[in-house]
């Protein structure tokens, strides 16, 4: 069944950026097995193709929430789809966030761009059950203003620390412009008891990690997620292969020890 799209529904969606939009899809009949925080789907546009798509909100009764970047056929299909349209949906599948390791300890959510998306389900999980942690920090960072996500949600993170940046400033932008790593140094967590969780480019994945290591956080702390081209997503096509991953069976998630020599050799 794994390999089976099954038929979902549009019932809603909202445009986040622009090129970006959030689509609610909710099954015609029997639902996915339910989703985790960090797990992805494969998303099948009829007449266009199918993609990965990480779920950035896990409802009730099966229902799924993406948020999707037209960058190429198949996402342009789907930021283009209209209430009432279908999709195929399969999965889950992947390793997703390792919440149940971080109990107890500060948080560190870092995103850049669209690498919000993948770790909203990961905030939204630890408000739910806020005792279960320590302090919770978001850091999220785009080149625009206009391209952060979810900016109505930012009040309610803010418990205790949630800091956005741009590269790129408007003229109307009062806030931090900069890199995401420049929030760090107001963030607050114990580096010894803290674990982190990034998603973003992969060039602002090893500078955020760099700089929590430098900062004392144990690189099996960091948590990233790693993206490549996914086919199959059963590990069965290879077309995920990073060095002795592959990403949909052994990722995306992986932790930083796993990952850093991987994410240094070029081409790969």
């Amino acid at each position: 069944m794994s390999l089976v799209p099954v038929p979902h529904r549009l019932v809603d969606r909202q445009e986040e950026a622009p090129g970006t939009v959030t689509l609610v899809m909710e099954p015609v009949e029997e639902p996915l097995p339910p989703f985790a925080p960090g797990r992805f789907a494969m998303v099948y546009a009829f007449g266009a193709g199918e993609i990965p798509l990480s779920v950035s909100r896990i409802g009730d009764g099966g229902r799924l929430t993406h948020t999707v970047r037209a960058v190429g056929a198949v996402s342009r299909a789907l930021c283009g789809l209209r209430i009432g349209e279908a999709v195929g949906m399969r999965g889950p599948f992947g390793l997703g966030w390792d919440l149940a390791a971080a109990r107890g300890q500060d948080l560190l959510v870092v995103a850049g761009g669209i690498g919000l998306a993948p770790l909203r389900p990961v905030v939204h999980a630890v408000l739910d059950e806020a005792h279960a942690y320590g302090r919770l920090n978001v850091l999220a960072g785009a080149r625009t203003p206009g391209d952060l996500l979810y900016q109505d949600e930012f009040p309610g993170w803010g418990r205790p620390f949630c800091a956005v940046t741009t590269d790129l400033p408007s003229a109307a932008w009062t806030g931090r412009v900069g890199v995401v790593t420049t929030l760090l140094g107001e963030a607050r967590f114990t580096p010894a008891d803290t674990t982190a969780f990034v998603c973003g480019p992969e060039a602002m994945i090893r500078a955020t990690a760099r700089a929590l290591i430098h900062r004392g956080v144990r690189p099996d702390r960091v948590q990233v997620s790693l993206e490549r081209n996914m086919r199959c997503a059963v590990g069965h096509c290879g077309h995920c292969q990073l060095g002795p991953l592959l990403l949909c069976r052994d990722g995306p998630v992986v932790t930083h020890d796993r990952a850093e020599s991987l994410l240094t050799v070029r081409e790969l």
